[in-house]
């Protein structure tokens, strides 16, 4: 039987998007039941866009919300929770649970912006 080709991020990727979010869910804060949610969707047959499975497309949440953010399309994409193609995701912000924006790096580093631009 062919093993089957993996199309997530790697061990490592996960490990950086665990540490960048404090081992907590970035809407709720929770610190149970938690997943990796691609912000850009990786689409049918996984990743074509090498930048897919990069820290700064990934963020850290609970199962609760990653699920809402498929229910709540709209306010997902206004926080920055999900992305619309064209746009990057090292472009748009993100809303995390402590109330503050911040601006997400393919290495794993989280910063606030001083303006909160979109």
């Amino acid at each position: 039987m062919k093993a089957r080709r993996r199309t997530g991020p790697t061990d490592v990727v996960k490990a950086i998007v665990h540490d960048r979010d404090g081992g907590v869910c970035v809407r709720c804060g929770t610190r149970h039941h938690l997943t990796i949610h691609h912000r850009v969707n990786r689409g049918m047959g996984g990743a074509r866009e090498e930048w897919i499975n990069q820290a700064h497309n990934l963020l850290l949440v609970c199962t609760v919300c990653n699920g809402w953010f498929e229910d709540n399309p709209r306010e997902s994409y206004e926080r920055g929770w999900k992305v619309r193609r064209p746009e990057l995701p090292g472009e748009v912000l993100v809303l995390y649970a402590d109330g503050l924006e911040y601006r997400l790096t393919p290495g794993g580093v989280r910063s606030t912006s001083v303006a909160a631009t979109r």
